[in-house]
């Protein structure tokens, strides 16, 4: 076994905000030294398909392609309660609009992309990094586009008009559930009992957090492109929240829902079951 372990997460507040403790060695997995890998979300879902992180972050939509390689902890899941992944534009328009136009996607395999498929007309993808949506838009090389991260919050202000909001729309749908967008996961080839004391060690880290939720907020708002320091903090609560310590039941029910709709929708022939590491 290796004296090290790889940790993929984005280089966003609210991983940032999860993984503090970690990174400043405030939690520790046995002797392990952790080296931290920040990527965007679409590049480590394109590492997670050669299995070459022992732990990372994943799109929800990626697992559908790496369960064969990774196990999902019940800690670490990023979930909308009620909001989620927004599709902009500049100017007004309807759903119905949106057919045939094209919407800038932050990724093929992230889940925004699959919640566009489910939940969108037809479109014409546009795939760019997730902080080059909005200029995208303005660029006049996508009609609209699908914001995630902190551009969730700070749309309306930067003068881009609401089409829909996927986690409004599933929360309507499923009757409550909350909605699944990035998980953590780990290798399999680690054992069930390491894989349990990463998970465990997760949910400490996020625990000290709060604990220290002033300094943990200072560190993760370095990876806030700019946002304003209490707008960083509800953030970071969105999606720093009881779920991400575990997702409990509703977590893995929602979970099951998305791989069934993505089935469904022809994304995936069959979607796959799955354990969760606690």
């Amino acid at each position: 076994m290796a004296d090290s372990i790889q940790i993929g997460h984005s280089p966003d507040p609210d991983d940032a905000f999860m993984f503090c403790a970690l990174s400043h060695g405030a939690v520790k997995i046995r002797d392990f030294e952790i080296d931290h890998v920040l990527e965007d979300i679409q590049s480590l879902n394109e590492r997670a398909m050669n299995g070459d992180l022992e732990v990372t972050a994943i799109s929800a939509h990626a697992y559908l392609s790496v369960a064969d390689k990774y196990w999902i902890m019940a800690t670490g899941a990023s979930m909308g309660e009620g909001y989620g992944p927004v599709v902009v534009s500049k100017n007004a328009m309807s759903i119905a609009d949106l057919e045939g136009k094209r919407v800038a996607i932050p990724g093929e395999i992230t889940t925004a992309a699959l919640l566009a498929k489910i939940f969108l007309p037809k479109f014409e993808p546009v795939v760019r990094p997730f902080d080059k949506i909005f200029d995208a838009i303005d660029a006049g090389e996508a009609d609209a586009g699908v914001i995630i991260h902190e551009g969730q919050l700070t749309y309306g202000d930067l003068g881009y008009h609401k089409i829909l909001d996927f986690g409004e729309r599933w929360s309507e749908e499923t009757g409550g559930l909350p909605l699944p967008l990035g998980l953590d996961v780990v290798r399999r080839d680690l054992g069930k009992e390491l894989a349990t004391e990463i998970n465990r060690a997760m949910r400490a880290s996020i625990d000290w957090a709060y604990e220290n939720e002033d300094e943990a907020l200072t560190y993760s708002l370095k990876f806030g492109r700019g946002l304003e320091r209490e707008l960083g903090r509800r953030f970071v609560k969105m999606y720093v929240s009881e779920l991400t310590k575990d997702m409990g039941d509703a977590g893995e029910q929602a979970l099951r829902e998305l791989f069934k709709r993505a089935e469904t929708a022809g994304v995936v022939d069959k979607a796959p079951d799955f354990e969760l590491i606690r």
